[in-house]
């Protein structure tokens, strides 16, 4: 088997060299006790022609944090891996042109390296129920209630308007003949089809996760106590903010775990860019970049949260002392407290040196109805240009502001309000653990155990982090970075 000679034991989340990593296909081989999933890899434009190898790519882990890749030479779009009569199946999807067509395709293996195309087994929308248009991302698994196979579809229903995105559902008893069924789910809500469906049992709950990009950007997931329905939508139906998309779930003993890829940014890719050069922080995002996993928690209430896996977690250990430098508003000093009283003003104080690589751990509470408090990033005495982790209680979300955003040109340039947001519950008095885990441009801010929203930072680098509180008070303590 042929192995790429890159493998970087720091990283916290997989960025292949020069490439993207875009949708996982996760898989637990229960077979080695790993995991050896698959990821569609998006080479980046100057990627040296010697290296570059089309299609899926293996990823293999035990520690969901560092992989061990080689290609897997299936030229398609994302699908499915299962183990069933003594061999490993895999369903991936292709398109054709002229006309455009898209696919559902079977392979066979025996070693999950040299795969065996069944072009027999390709079939596609019936035209009917599904519209012959979207047709991909197979996502299979056995129905023990009726002893068959299931195939979950990205499609379209045949519907008069354009939201008719949905969730195809095909049946099977032997992996290669399938019959078309109504939708396992159809919202009328999207006005495409709904991406990479996945579905999987915690507890005595159903869980259907789905991506999508219209009406929104993310990954979302419904929830039911019945295989067949009907689908509720949780309050907060989605595990990430916009970076974070194509999530898919897999298992093992310890837990089960999604795997989205966060964008990187700069290859204007959809010819979305400004005319002027503002740097990347400005340009649109690409398609694929890093690898993010989370691993799930379940409430008691069947909702889910997500939190760092262990070995993301465990990466760092405790972290340097941090230094407290007021800059504006009453600030108090304890021994490893700092409390801020700024009822009318905006009070700030920077803590020291941004980690390239490593984690910021904190905790933080608010009193008062504050507009809004946090932390900011890459940030120097004038305290503007930067990166500012807003949370706001009235608004009852996590805000990402970047420095462009404080002046007159921000407003021009994006005529809009908010830049990436995330829902998130606040309450005085309540304290929140934080954990923000930083490689490189890329950052993932862990709420609580329960939270998560990544991002991406590149024109500010080199400077120092703080916290903030506008209109109100913060407590802020046990305040560490390490790298």
């Amino acid at each position: 088997m042929v192995k790429y000679d890159w493998k970087n034991e720091m990283d916290l989340f997989y960025t292949p060299q020069d490439a993207k990593a875009g949708d996982v296909i996760p898989f637990y081989n229960t077979q080695t006790k790993q995991f050896e999933n698959y990821y569609l890899k998006n080479w980046n434009p100057d990627a040296p022609a010697d290296k570059i190898v089309h299609g899926w790519h293996r990823i293999v882990t035990k520690d969901n944090r560092t992989y061990e890749e080689s290609p897997a030479h299936i030229c398609g779009g994302t699908g499915s891996v299962i183990y069933a009569g003594d061999c490993y199946h895999l369903f991936y999807c292709t398109f054709d042109q002229e006309p455009q067509a898209q696919w559902a395709r079977h392979a066979v293996s025996r070693d999950l390296e040299a795969w065996e195309d069944i072009p027999e087994d390709r079939f596609g929308p019936d035209g009917v129920i599904y519209r012959m248009s979207d047709w991909r991302d197979p996502f299979v698994f056995w129905n023990e209630a009726e002893h068959r196979w299931w195939m979950l579809l990205a499609a379209r229903e045949n519907k008069q308007t354009e939201r008719n995105g949905c969730v195809a559902l095909c049946v099977s008893k032997d992996l290669s003949k399938w019959e078309y069924c109504e939708p396992l789910y159809a919202p009328g809500i999207h006005p495409a089809a709904n991406e990479c469906p996945d579905l999987f049992q915690m507890g005595d709950w159903y869980y259907l996760v789905y991506s999508n990009y219209t009406d929104g950007f993310s990954t979302y997931y419904r929830m039911s106590r019945s295989l067949y329905g009907p689908w509720v939508r949780p309050p907060v139906d989605t595990f990430d903010g916009r970076a974070f998309y194509a999530a898919k779930t897999a298992a093992d003993e310890k837990g089960r775990y999604i795997y989205g890829w966060n964008p990187t940014r700069g290859e204007n890719g959809w010819g979305f860019d400004p005319q002027r050069d503002y740097g990347k922080d400005y340009s649109t995002w690409n398609w694929g970049g890093s690898i993010v996993a989370h691993k799930l928690v379940q409430h008691e209430d069947g909702t889910l949260g997500v939190c760092p896996v262990e070995s993301v977690a465990q990466a760092y250990g405790t972290g340097r002392k941090i230094s407290w430098e007021p800059l504006a508003g009453v600030w108090e000093f304890s021994e490893k407290r700092a409390l801020c009283i700024s009822l009318d003003s905006y009070g700030c104080a920077l803590c020291g040196k941004m980690p390239r690589r490593g984690v910021i751990r904190a905790k933080i509470k608010y009193a008062g109805g504050p507009a809004c408090f946090g932390m900011a990033l890459h940030v120097d005495k004038k305290f503007d240009i930067g990166y500012y982790l807003m949370f706001e209680p009235w608004y009852q979300r996590i805000q990402l502001r970047s420095g462009i955003r404080m002046y007159e040109q921000g407003g021009q340039m994006f005529p809009y309000a908010v830049e990436m947001e995330r829902p998130l519950r606040l309450e005085p008095g309540v304290v929140y653990d934080l954990e923000l885990y930083l490689q490189d441009t890329l950052a993932v801010l862990y709420i609580s155990h329960d939270v998560a929203f990544g991002f991406r930072m590149y024109n500010e680098k080199e400077k120092e982090f703080g916290w903030f509180v506008s209109d109100g008070c913060i407590q802020v303590w046990d305040v560490e970075a390490a790298d």
